[in-house]
């Protein structure tokens, strides 16, 4: 697996044609060839940094949201979001770089256009078609102009000392689902230190698997943690994402046990915890899946995203439902977001 990414660029720079070419030829199948694809795309090795056009002076205390956006397509609307919740700081996973099915434009770059904010973006993966079957009749006949898919944080606060951590890169998605969505990537997060903050304050921005297990899951928090330790030993952090934890019970009777015993059927609550995290003040113990714009999920509906803190206070934790301001939905997840401050 690749080693913890620390390269800062300006600008990543879509895949060359003939890589993807040869992509889209080769067996679909086996880790080696997937790495070997992997190895020869430079936007896998580099985090784009955009800095806020003046960075804000510590506030005291951060709010902080976490958002599955799927893709990023409607800017509007998650501008939108963000402001109502407040966000100092925002983690968004499912963020589209030059993909038609989203627009063909650099999503994040037009979210924060006006606003004075920066951001962090890191590549998960390259995608190797327009996507899942609706958005492949969709957008028939188009291509994609840089074919990147990844995780961002934004925020008018600086973020200094930028690291993507991959979290597995065993080539799940080389072969594709249900033959659409053959990728070259893997999962990630993507971390950051609060410019200004009074401690050293990370911020970490992750994905986790949405078509293996809980063990696998479990896995991949496994080597954030191990990477976090190297980076970031003990210090204040905050982690927050789609984690996917599919395996939580989703009944009504059972929601006490999505915040008191998670670990029972997502082990990974356990690694964090020995990590010295804690989810309790940090979440409510709700749904944050819902039917999204194509009413791709029906009940009951999990808490698949989560906020999870270490050597900070947690309070306030909302879900923000995620609809436009014509009630419309934005997304297959909510927005969740947390106060956090200093002891």
């Amino acid at each position: 697996m690749r080693p913890v990414i620390r390269q800062v660029v300006p600008k990543l720079h879509a895949p060359e044609a003939s890589i993807l070419g040869d992509a889209r030829r080769a067996e679909p199948r086996g880790e080696d060839a997937h790495r070997a694809f992997l190895s020869r795309i430079p936007a896998f090795r580099a985090i784009e940094q955009g800095p806020p056009t003046r960075p804000l002076p510590w506030p005291g205390s951060l709010r902080i949201a976490a958002f599955n956006t799927e893709r990023l397509k409607d800017r509007p609307a998650v501008r939108h979001l963000m402001s109502r919740a407040g966000a100092d700081i925002a983690l968004l996973s499912e963020v589209d770089l030059g993909m038609a099915r989203s627009g063909n434009t650099h999503n994040i770059r037009d979210l924060i256009a006006g606003t004075g904010e920066g951001y962090l973006y890191g590549v998960e993966f390259v995608e190797l078609d327009l996507g899942d079957r609706e958005e492949i009749r969709a957008h028939a006949g188009e291509h994609n102009a840089c074919s990147l898919h990844g995780n961002a944080i934004v925020s008018a606060l600086g973020l200094e000392a930028p690291h993507l951590i991959p979290l597995e890169e065993n080539g799940l998605w080389f072969s594709g689902f249900k033959g659409t969505q053959r990728r070259i990537g893997g999962r990630i997060a993507l971390a950051a230190r609060v410019s200004g903050a009074p401690a050293p304050l990370w911020i970490v921005s992750t994905h986790l698997e949405s078509k293996s297990d809980s063990a696998d899951r479990r896995a991949q928090i496994q080597a954030l943690l191990r990477a976090l330790d190297t980076i970031a030993p003990h210090e204040p952090c905050v982690i927050g994402g789609d984690f996917n934890t599919k395996a939580l019970p989703r009944g009504e009777d059972d929601r006490d046990l999505l915040l008191s015993a998670p670990e029972r059927d997502e082990p990974l609550f356990a690694d964090l915890r020995d990590a010295g995290f804690e989810w309790q003040h940090a979440n409510l113990a709700l749904p944050t899946q819902t039917p999204g714009p194509t009413n791709k999920h029906e009940p009951p509906f999990g808490k698949l995203d989560w906020l999870v803190v270490r050597g900070l206070a947690a309070a306030n934790p909302q879900v923000v439902p995620a609809r436009d301001g014509e009630g419309r939905a934005v997304s297959d997840h909510e927005m969740i977001t947390v106060d956090v401050s200093f002891w």
